[in-house]
């Protein structure tokens, strides 16, 4: 699924009612239709809407709103904002269509605005401003937005929530932001329901489909998108009936150092779940019996130190590598990491402290072999690219990085954001809350490293593996929950996940 800019969204409903063809009232009517429909969905008609709309085409969806709920047999208070009198055309033409309505609670706001009273059993409809938002509310409908946020009432926004722009929130107020219990989004999201510090203004979202046209959105470039799941079964590899465990690639896996043996642990065991022929891990004497007799599957390869990773690898025999779950940052290591990098050409996978230690010696990152996945969490990343404003800031930053070092990142979170050379970004739609507890990180290293060494391109290794990360999660959460969630509940799911996408 697409998600573009709210510059180019306006162009799909250009496109739509030009090529469809459909009057643009008619457009506003099919999405309040949308709108109503998922209203009546979870609210019956002994629920109270008041509905605030604003002079734009968002307001009219909202007027439009109004009207329908109230033929529905709604009780509805609708106050139209119009301080300019300038009213969109459709905003202005279903005013007329609410007002023509017998009996209705409807107040043209020009000048003073009395607030109603509101109880925590009634609910705002926010249509005040949509998408196309490009500057901070201020005066009268910063005064609105603060007393809706105040409000016991629950509130649902229109497409965004009023104040909220599309993408960069930088520079944004957020006292004038409307905090939404739920956001009915016109059939795409907006980028910025991806950061976690819009959660609480966006709310729960959900996408209303309001049949824009598939060729508009087909035809329109896009940076963004949403991973689906059909995209991702067609890239699985068959496996022939006289396969061998050659045929799956042999896999090194660099880990652990002196009481950090389960990073490894986890790491193996999720390389092992997620199809690897061969999988080599190179230990610190100290973690040889733990990781031996903890995955009996794999092999070990002894470091030259007891206690942590020391020397470099020869890597010519292997087909992926993976380095920093429970590696630590000893002198040794950086200066054993740093070679290891110059000396290899194979594709590796860079988590935990291989990222802390990229950190702290930003020249490597240059040299990075071509086509290779980092995996930050968001301080870890800026570790990499320096202090950011905020996820946008962060994310443009990510995209950057991988541009200039030709890598790919993974960068972690609730949307975990799959970035590629090219600058593309793939948002991941799968896993939860639960999944974020110690170990779960190593888990998708290990899953990452098993799709490499099976010859998936880099990029779609990425994909993959995040999103079956992700669905391993969930299904571990449906048993476990997420309180109890653990990274090893994560592994054990994995072979569950490998099926459903089998299937």
């Amino acid at each position: 699924m697409k998600i573009f800019p709210t510059s180019d969204i306006k162009q799909l409903d250009a496109y739509t009612i030009e090529n469809e063809p459909v009057a643009s009232i008619d457009l506003m009517e099919r999405a309040a239709r949308a709108i109503v429909r998922a209203i009546a969905g979870r609210w019956s008609t002994e629920t109270a809407f008041t509905v605030f709309a604003g002079p734009g085409n968002n307001g009219g969806d909202a007027l439009a709103v109004a009207r329908l709920l109230q033929e529905k047999g709604y009780r509805v208070e609708t106050f139209l904002f119009n301080t300019k009198d300038n009213l969109s055309p459709d905003c202005a033409l279903n005013m007329e269509r609410l007002a023509a309505l017998p009996d209705v609670n409807f107040h043209e706001v020009t000048t003073q605005f009395v607030f109603p009273k509101l109880t925590a059993d009634d609910v705002i409809i926010d249509g005040l401003f949509g998408s196309g938002l490009n500057k901070s509310l201020s005066g009268g409908f910063a005064a609105v937005v603060k007393f809706i946020n105040a409000s016991p009432a629950r509130v649902v926004s229109i497409d965004i929530p009023s104040g909220l722009m599309g993408e960069d929130n930088s520079f944004n107020v957020a006292a004038c932001i409307v905090r939404a219990d739920l956001t009915l989004s016109l059939q795409l999201p907006k980028l910025s329901f991806f950061f976690p510090e819009n959660e609480v203004y966006v709310g729960e979202w959900r996408l209303l489909d309001i049949g824009l046209s598939e060729e508009g959105m087909e035809k329109l470039p896009t940076d963004y998108t949403l991973t689906e799941p059909l995209e991702l079964v067609e890239q699985i590899k068959p496996r022939g009936k006289f396969a061998h465990k050659g045929n799956f690639g042999r896999a090194l896996l660099i880990a652990g150092s002196q009481g950090m043996a389960g990073a490894s642990i986890l790491a193996a065991k999720a390389c092992l779940r997620s199809g690897v022929g061969l999988l080599t891990v190179h230990v610190p004497f100290c973690n040889n019996g733990i990781v031996q007799t903890a995955v009996p599957e794999a092999m070990t390869d002894l470091d030259l130190s007891d206690t942590c990773f020391a020397s470099p690898v020869d890597t010519d025999d292997f087909q992926a590598v993976a380095v920093g779950p429970g590696l630590g940052c000893s002198p040794e290591t950086v200066s054993a990491l740093i070679e290891q990098i110059e000396t290899s050409d194979t594709p590796m996978v860079f988590d935990a402290d291989a990222l802390n230690i990229l950190g702290d010696n930003r020249s490597l990152l240059s040299r990075l072999p071509k086509g290779s996945i980092l995996t930050p969490h968001p301080v870890e990343l800026e570790r990499l690219v320096g202090k950011c404003r905020n996820s946008f800031e962060r994310l443009e930053r990510a995209r950057e990085l991988a541009c200039n070092a030709e890598v790919y990142i993974v960068l972690k979170g609730a949307y975990t954001a799959v970035i590629s050379p090219d600058k593309k970004c793939r948002f991941n739609p799968t896993g939860n809350p639960g999944m974020a507890t110690g170990g779960s990180g190593d888990v998708l290293t290990g899953v990452l490293l098993a799709l490499l060494a099976q010859g998936y391109a880099p990029g779609t290794a990425a994909q993959l593996g995040v999103f079956v990360h992700g669905l391993a999660g969930d299904m571990a959460a449906k048993e476990r929950g997420v309180i109890s969630l653990t990274a090893g509940d994560i592994v054990e799911a994995l072979p569950q996940a490998w099926m459903k996408m089998q299937e």
